[in-house]
């Protein structure tokens, strides 16, 4: 279910944090992990170079636990977590959806993904090989069109 890419702009509650992204937010992560799940977050995934942080950077705190890899920002005014560097690609960034502007949740069409975030280690694993599956595979031509 790929759409095309658009930008969105979104932030925290109190307007202290702001950040653009190039993304395509036809399909959306919830993870189930203790930390996604107290959040609400529903999560569209971005290379670094498809963020930009417009203002607040001084505003952010930072919290990480377990492995210390993922790294969840929070606007110390509000405690609003708008974005995050998962564990599982660092040098990008996990956006929750809810916290972009003019992003309508119920009228939206998206599909979501489930992450077995509670059992990481295999679902990582799992994930990962799939990718390597597909990409293994040799692409197939389109079906020409019905008449």
């Amino acid at each position: 279910m790929a759409g095309a890419t658009q930008t969105y702009e979104g932030g925290c509650h109190c307007g202290s944090v702001r950040f653009r992204i190039e993304a395509d937010l036809s399909e959306l992560t919830r993870c189930t992990c203790s930390m996604c799940t107290k959040k609400g977050m529903l999560g569209c995934y971005v290379p670094a170079q498809q963020f930009h942080l417009l203002q607040g950077e001084s505003e952010l705190t930072l919290y990480q636990f377990n492995t210390r890899v993922a790294k969840h920002f929070f606007c110390r005014n509000c405690g609003i977590h708008a974005f995050m560097n998962p564990r599982s690609n660092p040098r990008a960034f996990a956006i929750n959806a809810r916290c972009l502007d003019n992003f309508d949740l119920d009228a939206r069409q998206y599909e979501t993904k489930v992450f077995d975030g509670r059992n990481w280690e295999a679902a990582q694993e799992a994930r990962l090989t799939s990718a390597r599956l597909e990409s293994a595979s040799p692409t197939r031509a389109p079906h020409p069109p019905a008449e």
